[in-house]
């Protein structure tokens, strides 16, 4: 399966970064992955809501631009479909057989722009809670190869 993900702002720390890389290493043995990291654009202190909306579709249009016309687009988003890993696989196994590119995008602080969220042919949500960026990342790129191993028929723990 050809996948990517799409996340604005980088992880900062070496012991994110180093989970993020070793989720990625093992994906690619279930054929190509790559991680596309967008910077996120700073939030000005006591900032309106007119300039968070802009700020906001301004990452968008940078996520859209790596998004390709035939790639099926994964939006994490708190409202957004949860699922336990069995389902993940699944559902991930019926958008791989279709050959397209499946992309998985984390938005920045401020979330997704609503022409992300539109462009999504699925919207996914780990939890009503609220993550850190870089632990949801993560946490995605875990699921992510969790739910290959189970399409695989591989063991995974419960």
């Amino acid at each position: 399966m050809n996948m990517a993900l799409i996340c604005v702002g980088r992880l900062k720390e070496r012991y994110w970064r180093e989970a993020s890389a070793e989720y990625g290493k093992r994906l690619t043995r279930f054929g190509r992955f790559e991680v596309i990291e967008l910077p996120d654009l700073p939030e000005p202190q006591n900032s309106s809501a007119a300039i968070c909306e802009q700020i906001c579709r301004k990452e968008g249009e940078a996520i859209l631009a790596k998004v390709r016309q035939d790639d099926i687009v994964v939006a994490l988003c708190i409202d957004g479909r949860q699922m336990d890993s069995v389902q993940l696989a699944g559902r991930l196994t019926q958008l791989g057989d279709t050959g397209r590119r499946v992309v998985f995008v984390i938005g920045g602080s401020l979330g997704l722009s609503p022409e992300v969220i539109s462009r999504a042919q699925l919207k996914l949500s780990f939890s009503p809670m609220t993550f850190p960026h870089q632990l949801a990342r993560v946490m995605l790129l875990e699921q992510v190869y969790r739910a290959c191993k189970i399409s695989a028929g591989e063991r995974y723990h419960k």
